[in-house]
C-alpha cells in the first residue's frame, strides 16, 4: 500500500530523513516511533505532498506521488498533529468540504456523514460550530474527515496528544475496525511507547534513519533492553 525507497529530506544542512526505504503491506496497523525530532513528522509532509522530497520515491497502492500526485493523495486520509479543521464552520460543513474536494457525490456524501458522526458520537454537534467542542471531539471530528473518501492508507501523526483515556480508546479501536473491515493500511506516527506496543508492526525511527522494523517483541530484541519502552530510550538517547 506504501513503498519508500531512498527518502531523503533536508532543511539546509541539517538532514531530516537519510535514505529511508520502508513498505507497507495491506490491511496492517504499523507505528512509526521516534522521539521529538526523530524526522515523523517530516516524513508525513513528504507522504502527503505538502514537500517534495529532496531525493528518492513515494508510491501510494502502486502510484508515484511525483509523477501522479492526484491519483496518489486521492488513496490517503490523514490526521496531522496539528489540527486543521476550520473553527469557525460547522462540524456539517466541515465534513461537506471534504467531501466535495475528493468529488463525492452529495447523497453519497451525507449518508457517510451521518453513519460515521453516529458512530463516533458526533451526530448532535453536527450543526456546531468546530470551535465550541471539545478536543477529543475535534479530534474525532478530523477522524470522520479523514475516513469519508475511505481511503486504503491512513496517516495518523500524533492523533491522541490531549485525549483523555477513554477517547484515546476509541480512536484507536475505531481505526483497529478500519484496518479488519476494509483491509485499510494506517501508519501511526507516535513518541508514545505504550501506543506503538498496540502495532502490528513497530518502525523506530531517530535522527531521520530507520533503526529497528519489526513486531513490538522483535524490535525489543533487537535494540537490547527488557521491554520496548527500555530498548526504544536507549537507543535513542
Amino acid at each position: 500500500m506504501l513503498k519508500v525507497l531512498r527518502l531523503t529530506q533536508r532543511y539546509a544542512s541539517r538532514v531530516a530523513l537519510n535514505a529511508l526505504s520502508v513498505s507497507l503491506e495491506p490491511g496492517s496497523f504499523v507505528a512509526l516511533l521516534g522521539p521529538n525530532g526523530a524526522g515523523k513528522s517530516t516524513l508525513f509532509q513528504v507522504l502527503t505532498g505538502l514537500f517534495a522530497a529532496d531525493e528518492g520515491e513515494v508510491e501510494v497502492a502502486g502510484v508515484s506521488l511525483r509523477t501522479h500526485p492526484r491519483q496518489a493523495l486521492a488513496q490517503i486520509g490523514v490526521v496531522f498533529q496539528q489540527s486543521s479543521l476550520d473553527l469557525d464552520l460547522s462540524v456539517a460543513r466541515n465534513l461537506q468540504f471534504q467531501a466535495d474536494l475528493h468529488g463525492l457525490p452529495r447523497a453519497l456524501a451525507a449518508e457517510r456523514i451521518a453513519a460515521d458522526s453516529e458512530r463516533f458520537g458526533l451526530r448532535a454537534d453536527l450543526g456546531r460550530q468546530v470551535r465550541e467542542l471539545s478536543g477529543g471531539n475535534r479530534r474525532k471530528v478530523e477522524l470522520v474527515r479523514a475516513l469519508l473518501h475511505r481511503p486504503g492508507l491512513l496517516l495518523m501523526d500524533e492523533p491522541t496528544v490531549g485525549l483523555d483515556p477513554r477517547s484515546r480508546r476509541v480512536f484507536v479501536d475505531s481505526l483497529r475496525d478500519e484496518v479488519r473491515q476494509r483491509g485499510a493500511t494506517v501508519l501511526w506516527a507516535t513518541h508514545l511507547v505504550a501506543e506503538a506496543e498496540e502495532a502490528d508492526r513497530v518502525l523506530v525511527l531517530h535522527r531521520g534513519e530507520l533503526l529497528a522494523d519489526g513486531q513490538p517483541a522483535e524490535v525489543t530484541a533487537r535494540l537490547g533492553g527488557p521491554n520496548l519502552e527500555a530498548a526504544f530510550v536507549r537507543a535513542t538517547c
